[in-house]
């Protein structure tokens, strides 16, 4: 296994690292003598980052008794988030972290995140509610070692994000299709530059790279002189980048953790060809001529008067359509709805004002272009789904005193 610091904290973490958001399932429930083997497996071949996070239903417990029981909590470093839309006073905080630790069987947690920030309104929330000085806290008694956050906004928010705070390390989106969306490569320099560790979800952009792929895509593939699978492909292009600390891979068929594990032993950075990387930008701009929308993810549009996300927008129903995810309605939804705590950016937030299309380097119909992501997207159900769920967050807000951060 190889090792890199995570930023300027010295850390040294594989750079694999264990995404646990989806351990494997028997009869509806985490199938713990599984997940402890392939836990286990990853343990002693060298992985020692495992993220989880607060919300992810079950896991943070299921990694904390098989750490426990194994007696390896001391070998490995532990990621789990926070969610900042749930928190509005120091007894919200303080429930919530005692409750991870529980579940993890601690007494401390290595990597802590806001989880899934997604612009500046959602940041300065979590400062104005006392949440970063209770992290602050945290890590001066040791509860805490690092404080990050996770992100899926776009890149001039995430600097503003990044500038604004002594942060230790944060969590971006990106893979070899995302190169210029959200944070993207500018944002992961711009991280690195300030010596903030940089974790990496989202390497195979759940799943879609690696399968069902358009035949000129594979045609691409095939012509490069060294035959790769499309796993390899995608994790080489990451691990290639000094700038990479680690690379998280949500592992839970033995298959995947042992071709993931041989490929974090073998890969270095700065190790592919001038030919491979034509190969890469040939088979990036393949996959943008054959989406639905042509947009490259610059965000020359933005902002939109109206709070649409339109590169956002555009990158998941081109996904759509590419890689016939059927996750990726809902995660369009979730993310860009304000079901996390952030705006709704969606597309049905249009006005038909123009400005973007004044804007755009591409000169994309954009107004035309998100009614069909509307269309698709947004089924009739979508806005009492959101409703409910921001219904849910008022009352919780009202209960625990977060009537005023509710705006």
């Amino acid at each position: 296994m190889q090792y890199r610091k995570v930023g300027k904290n010295g850390d040294e973490a594989s750079i694999l690292g264990y995404g646990c958001m989806r351990f494997p399932v028997k009869n509806g429930k985490t199938d713990m003598e599984r997940a402890e083997k392939q836990v286990m497996s990853a343990i002693e071949r060298g992985v020692n980052y495992f993220d989880t996070a607060y919300m992810y239903i079950g896991n943070e417990a299921a990694l904390g008794a098989i750490l426990h029981k194994n007696g390896v909590r001391d070998k490995v470093m532990i990621a789990t988030k926070i969610p900042p839309y749930l928190v509005n006073s120091r007894k919200d905080m303080e429930s919530i972290l005692n409750t991870q630790l529980e579940r993890l069987k601690t007494d401390y947690i290595d990597y802590y995140l806001l989880h899934a920030v997604q612009d500046i309104k959602g940041w300065e929330r979590a400062k104005t509610n006392g949440l970063m000085s209770f992290l602050e806290e945290m890590k001066a008694k040791g509860v805490i070692r690092n404080i990050g956050f996770s992100y899926h906004g776009d890149k001039n928010d995430f600097k503003v994000l990044i500038d604004d705070y002594d942060w230790d390390f944060c969590q971006i989106q990106y893979n070899y299709i995302d190169e210029s969306n959200q944070a993207g490569v500018e944002g992961l320099k711009h991280a690195y530059s300030k010596g903030i560790g940089v974790i990496i979800m989202e390497p195979l952009r759940g799943g879609s790279l690696v399968g069902r792929m358009p035949d000129e895509i594979k045609n691409i593939w095939e012509k490069a002189k060294v035959r790769r699978s499309y796993v390899d492909w995608a994790l080489r292009w990451l691990w290639n980048q000094p700038e990479v600390a680690v690379v998280l891979s949500g592992m839970n068929e033995e298959a995947h953790i042992d071709e993931n594990i041989k490929l974090a032993c073998e890969i270095k950075p700065d190790s592919l060809t001038e030919d491979e990387h034509k190969i890469y930008n040939e088979v990036k701009e393949t996959y943008l001529r054959l989406m639905k929308v042509g947009c490259t993810g610059c965000a020359y549009c933005l902002p939109c008067p109206a709070g649409v996300n339109i590169p956002f927008c555009f990158s998941y129903y081109n996904s759509k359509h590419l890689f016939k995810n059927k996750h990726l309605r809902f995660q369009y939804l979730m993310f860009g709805g304000g079901a996390t705590g952030g705006r709704n950016t969606l597309a049905s937030k249009c006005i038909d004002c123009g400005k973007c299309e004044k804007a755009c380097p591409q000169h994309i119909e954009i107004r035309k272009n998100l009614k069909l992501v509307k269309k698709e997207m947004e089924p009739w159900w979508s806005g009492p789904l959101l409703g409910s769920i921001g219904g849910v967050l008022k009352v919780k807000r009202f209960f625990t005193g977060g009537k005023k951060a509710n705006t």
